[in-house]
């Protein structure tokens, strides 16, 4: 029984040689506390300067980091157009490093933020008093920041009862709302605080921070790439940072060009577009099914096929008004099919056979 103990016991304390390996186990670990990083992240605004094409808010911004008093703030745009970067970007400058995080709450679309959560999380936090000095000796405003991303996806419940915590607590408390949509945000919110409209990124303002961002990771692409990759993104720069990143590991070294972006983008190509146009213009219903069938089996989306018809229904010259308005309602129904959930290849053998009938009576 002895040696069974003295056995187990001895079997617990490691060698000198395994606390050596755990000790160098331990070292290349530190070692390696560089991760990598999306680049979206890598290359989000550190400060208000660096933040693009909005100048409206930046001057706003500034101004409070020189002293003056920040409003409550509402932020409302198009998605990747530098809402929730602005924000961080002033608070970081506002309260430096150490105080960040002890000043700024966010509260995002995917935290619980229902009724219980603003009367208790938001209500807690807005109450906790602050002093106006930093470790540094730079000013720091009396008061912390309430950060609500995707305020549109609150419910009208959670909304209302934030209105009496913003007046309670204007003392010590600012609120920045964050949203895509101003219109899902009740009245009485939105008659409290500053609005600031986000705009879509101009295309030579993505340029621009796609080729910084393109030379800093030496990353070779070609000027169609570039300019593909703007038309594909919509204004939308994350959107863009992110396909860049995902080109650059597709390609692995290579050159970008147009093609390798409109792959990874999931656009249809202007070629599978035209044979859709030809089959619709032949009057023939069973080349019109056989396209869809190679067009659904190719993996293109129903929703993507629809917002790119759409403009090349419109700029289409040999289609009178009245035909593209016909077209256009049908696109618009069949959007709305797709939206709930409706079978893809029925709804754009419908949408074809529409733009069919409207083709044919040319002829």
């Amino acid at each position: 029984m002895q040696a069974f103990l003295k056995g187990t016991s001895v079997s617990t304390k490691p060698s000198l040689k395994d606390r050596g390996v755990a000790a160098t186990a331990g070292s290349s670990g530190e070692n390696k506390k560089t991760k990598p990083v999306p680049w979206v992240e890598k290359y989000r605004p550190k400060c208000v300067d660096e933040v693009a094409f909005q100048e409206e808010v930046v001057a706003v911004l500034k101004k409070s980091l020189e002293g003056a008093d920040l409003p409550n703030l509402l932020f409302y745009g198009p998605p990747g157009t530098g809402k929730t970067s602005t924000i961080l970007a002033a608070a970081r400058e506002l309260f430096g490093p150490e105080l960040f995080r002890l000043r700024v709450l966010e509260l995002n679309a995917s935290d619980e933020r229902g009724i219980q959560v603003v009367r208790e999380k938001v209500k807690n936090f807005a109450q906790l008093t602050v002093s106006g000095s930093r470790s540094d000796g730079k000013p720091c405003p009396p008061f912390k920041i309430v950060i609500l991303d995707e305020a549109d996806s609150m419910t009208s419940a959670a909304q209302a009862a934030l209105r009496r915590t913003m007046e309670k607590e204007s003392k010590t408390t600012r609120f920045c709302l964050i949203c895509n949509y101003v219109s899902r945000i009740i009245e009485p919110l939105t008659s409290r605080c500053s609005k600031f409209r986000f705009k879509p990124l101009s295309d030579k303002i993505q340029q621009q921070r796609l080729l910084d961002i393109a030379d800093k990771e030496h990353v070779r692409i070609s000027n169609e790439g570039i300019a593909c990759l703007v038309k594909v993104s919509e204004g939308d720069l994350r959107k863009a940072i992110t396909f860049l990143q995902s080109a650059t590991r597709l390609t692995g070294g290579k050159e970008i060009t147009e093609k390798v972006i409109t792959d990874i983008a999931g656009v249809i190509p202007a070629g599978t577009i035209d044979g859709i146009f030809a089959a619709c213009q032949s009057g023939s219903f069973d080349k019109l099914e056989a396209v869809v069938k190679d067009l659904i089996a190719e993996g293109h989306a129903a929703t993507q096929l629809v917002n790119q018809f759409h403009d090349v229904v419109v700029e289409n010259d040999n289609l009178s008004d009245k035909q593209k308005s016909i077209i256009t309602e049908k696109l618009a129904e069949v959007d709305k099919c797709l939206a709930d959930g409706a079978d893809e290849h029925l709804q754009l053998i419908s949408l074809c056979a529409t733009v069919m009938q409207q083709l044919t009576q040319n002829c």
